[in-house]
């Protein structure tokens, strides 16, 4: 079932997240995003997998401009608080995108068409991203005279490095799923008519390993670009230290 542009499927381990506004490319609100927050929230236990889709013949073309302008548009209500007010509004959007990157789950994105904007940036908030031959990603909030601001940038300069990430954001242009392969953004390309073929096979792989060793290299590669070289053998030996013991039976 659809609630303000989203729809929630959850299989046993296995939960489905479809931007549904497939008439306008799933392009997003601040309905979405306080309903992805829900999710977030609201998400069972068991589910170990999130897949986060786009209905139609789109991922997402990004936010919904058409809500941004006008005395009752985005732009008024974020600005009519002040600057405080408005930092503290953004930060509830990030909150609608940042929990796909939770130790406890694997996030998928599945993407065909465009991911633009928001929509590439929460393609890049999901660990893993399989992409149709058709899909078009692309930065493209320089292009509205806005900054990337629901925590793509970080992830990107991850997958691309300094010099890509700052070229994608700064023009804001279109890659396509081959270059996005060779860019290291895509985890896999397949043919439009295979992705969500491909997406089981998947999903069934990551499900196929112990959830709790899942948790803990998901954390230790999250944090690898961070930490230096000692903290990073440091955070790999307590991590396999703590599968041992669980092993072996003898607790945490």
């Amino acid at each position: 079932m659809t609630h303000d542009g989203v729809a929630l499927r959850v299989d046993g381990p296995v939960a489905t997240v479809t931007l549904d506004r497939p008439e306008v490319l799933n392009a997003q609100t601040t309905g979405m995003w306080a309903r992805l927050r829900e999710v977030a929230r609201d998400l069972a236990g068991d589910v170990r997998v999130v897949v986060v889709r786009g209905a139609g013949r789109a991922f997402s073309s990004g936010l919904d401009l058409r809500r941004l302008d006008g005395p009752t548009g985005l732009l008024a209500e974020l600005t009519a608080g002040g600057p405080a007010a408005c930092a503290e509004r953004i930060a509830e959007f990030q909150q609608a995108f940042s929990w796909l990157r939770r130790p406890d789950l694997v996030s998928i994105a599945a993407v065909r068409g465009p991911a633009v904007g928001a929509g590439f940036q929460l393609a890049l908030q999901c660990d893993l991203r399989i992409l149709a031959a058709d899909a078009v990603l692309a930065m493209s909030e320089v292009t509205h005279g806005l900054v990337p601001d629901l925590g793509g940038i970080r992830p990107l300069v991850d997958l691309v490095g300094h010099g890509r990430a700052a070229e994608l954001c700064l023009t804001g242009r279109h890659v396509d799923a081959a270059e996005a392969a060779r860019l290291g953004l895509a985890t896999l390309v397949v043919p439009p008519d295979t992705l969500e073929a491909a997406t089981d096979d998947l999903v069934a792989a990551v499900l196929a390993a112990d959830r709790d060793a899942a948790a803990e290299i998901k954390a230790l590669v999250a944090g690898a670009t961070v930490r230096d070289p000692e903290a990073q053998l440091r955070a790999e030996r307590e991590a396999q230290t703590r599968r041992l013991f669980r092993l072996a039976g003898r607790g945490d």
